[in-house]
């Protein structure tokens, strides 16, 4: 950690933020929050040696999740951390706090310079025996990114997250020397396993060294260790994690995987966790092994995820789709956020599914407050409204299936305009029958009125069927219509008013020859073709009018998005069986 010579600030309490949060949607985060903290991880400045040993060779191969980070880069590696990292923290010294995910149960505020500087080796890990306790790092994580004061709750012990933090060393007898300390300071007593001595606390957190390594987790997870270094089967020997990992980036700083087969409930790990982990891997394709590559430039952070299996061939965002970047070359030019999703009509009951427990992610981040007097609506009011008409469209019966997903092609997503009164934003689907999916229209409204929702027939220039659909919780009317597009494909909107429908029928100009679109690719490399963008600026002037930017903990948030210029992503095949979705994130006052 450069400039790292004085004591961290006061930290904050994501304990009791993180107790109001629901099991899903924090679990659904924690992946996220994981693979950024290796980030911030990532810029503990140069080492003075050590092994240089992998942490994954000291994790059982079981892991459900394991994260791992180089975190005493060199060289361009650290330049390129630091410079990012500035700029989205604006901060003198962005890694500072992660030094909480050291502070256990009796430590006061931990000193970089002083107590982990002097021990610690180029890189670190930590992982998880269940997929059920992945919430349990979010409190920790999200206080190292977001800051604040106050002390969180160490995430392993005993009725708690069972795994550990691995710590590769460069001094070994400096590094026991912090583990008693901070045994000490636990009140730990002294205990061994298979002839390797270590520390246990009341609370099951425990501290040993392991074969040079610094091990601070929970007991069974560092019993973990000692099994695996003792010859079990480790996870860097493990042939998925291994073909997974070979596929990655050479300069990744950090990496973050997930294997949902492994990922059963353990004792002590709580519920609703794994439930999830694996709505997310559903949305990201549906493969049960994940690895999350991260590397940073001068002006960009990109976020490789690498999947797995014949699962992540049926659909979702991680899966390989040249009709996702030809729906989003369709979408309306002036479009600041636009998606492009594959065949719509395999994957819309899964997507609905998960984005069900997706939108409980707006609850859980306390934005449940009107967002302004004059709109008199909140965020999860807005996203639970209008998941309404998709769970219908995406309903698990026969019923659906034949009068929705079977017509169903390629999808695309959209909002454009900076203000309320210019907003433009739906959804946009391919038909692969004019005749079903115009009787669509009236089927969904009339499923909808079977659920209490308010409908009524509207006339909208260009349509052949359109339906105005009263949403709660939704400050405009929703147009459910069906019409032919200016090249005659048939295309079946859902959107934010009529306007919106319009534009998507019938747009100005397409992504397809616009800047937003070539700059996506340039930034993605790899020949990859685009199937999102993001433009922030624009997006933050539109949550901006209405209030959104002030509420926490979203304000929290609001430096790091205003460093961000864009986020554009698109997916590849490498070869082997493994597929990639690549996320790059523009940074700006970087470099």
């Amino acid at each position: 950690m450069p400039a790292a010579h004085t004591d961290a600030p006061p930290r904050s309490a994501p304990a009791r933020r993180a107790r109001r949060l629901r099991r899903r949607p924090r679990a659904l985060a924690c992946a996220g929050l994981l693979a950024a903290g290796g980030l911030l991880l990532s810029g503990c400045g140069s080492s003075g040696g050590g092994t240089s040993a992998d942490p994954a060779g000291a994790v059982p191969a079981a892991a459900a999740v394991y994260a791992g980070a180089t975190v005493r880069p060199t060289g361009a590696q650290q330049a390129d951390a630091l410079s990012v990292a500035h700029a989205l923290t604006h901060q003198a010294d962005p890694y500072l706090k992660l030094l909480g995910a050291l502070q256990t149960p009796g430590s006061p505020r931990l000193n970089f310079a002083r107590e982990v500087a002097p021990w610690l080796g180029p890189h670190a890990g930590a992982f998880l025996t269940s997929l059920s306790s992945a919430g349990a790092l979010t409190g920790v994580l999200m206080h190292g990114l977001l800051g604040g004061s106050g002390a969180g709750a160490f995430p392993f012990g005993s009725g708690a997250a069972q795994g550990a933090i691995v710590l590769d060393t460069s001094d070994a007898s400096k590094a026991r020397s912090f583990l008693d300390k901070q045994a000490a300071r636990a009140h730990a007593h002294a205990a061994s396993y298979r002839g390797i001595s270590y520390e246990v606390a009341s609370g099951g957190v425990a501290f040993g060294l392991v074969h040079d390594f610094a091990v601070i987790g929970s007991e069974a997870g560092l019993h973990a260790v000692i099994d695996t270094t003792h010859g079990g089967p480790s996870l860097a020997g493990a042939g998925q994690y291994a073909k997974l990992t070979g596929a990655a980036p050479s300069d990744t700083l950090a990496h973050l995987y997930v294997n949902a087969v492994a990922g059963g409930s353990g004792a002590g790990d709580g519920a609703g966790g794994q439930e999830g982990l694996s709505g997310l891997l559903g949305v990201l394709g549906g493969s049960p092994q994940l690895n999350v590559s991260l590397v940073a430039a001068k002006s960009s952070v990109a976020l490789d995820a690498d999947t797995l299996g014949a699962g992540a061939q049926a659909g979702g965002l991680l899966a390989v789709s040249p009709q996702a970047a030809q729906a989003l070359d369709s979408l309306p030019g002036e479009s600041w956020l636009a998606l492009g999703l594959g065949e719509l009509g395999a994957s819309i009951g899964r997507d609905a599914h998960e984005l069900e427990a997706l939108t409980a992610l707006g609850s859980a981040l306390g934005s449940s407050a009107p967002l302004a007097p004059s709109t008199g609506f909140s965020l999860d009011s807005l996203l639970q409204g209008l998941i309404t008409p998709l769970r219908t469209l995406g309903a698990n019966t026969a019923a659906a299936r034949r009068d929705f997903a079977s017509w169903m092609g390629s999808a695309g997503v959209f909002a454009s305009g900076a203000s309320l009164l210019e907003l433009r934003a739906g959804v946009v689907i391919d038909s692969k029958d004019p005749a079903r999916s115009r009787a669509a229209v009236g089927e969904l409204a009339a499923q909808l009125r079977k659920a209490g929702v308010a409908v009524s027939p509207v006339s909208i220039r260009g349509t052949e069927a359109a339906v105005g659909v009263r949403l709660n919780g939704v400050p405009v009317v929703l147009d459910v219509a069906d019409g032919r597009a200016a090249d005659g494909q048939s295309k079946f909107v859902l959107g934010l008013g009529e306007e919106s429908v319009g534009t998507a029928l019938d747009p100005p100009s397409t992504l397809a020859a616009s800047p937003a679109r070539r700059a996506a690719a340039s930034a993605l490399g790899e020949g990859i073709e685009p199937s999102a963008i993001v433009e922030f600026p624009t997006m933050l002037s539109l949550l901006e009018g209405v209030g959104l930017l002030e509420q926490p903990p979203v304000s929290a948030l609001v430096p790091y998005l205003r460093a961000a210029t864009t986020l554009d992503g698109g997916s590849s095949r490498l070869g082997g069986g493994v597929q990639r979705y690549k996320l790059v994130l523009g940074v700006q006052g970087s470099g």
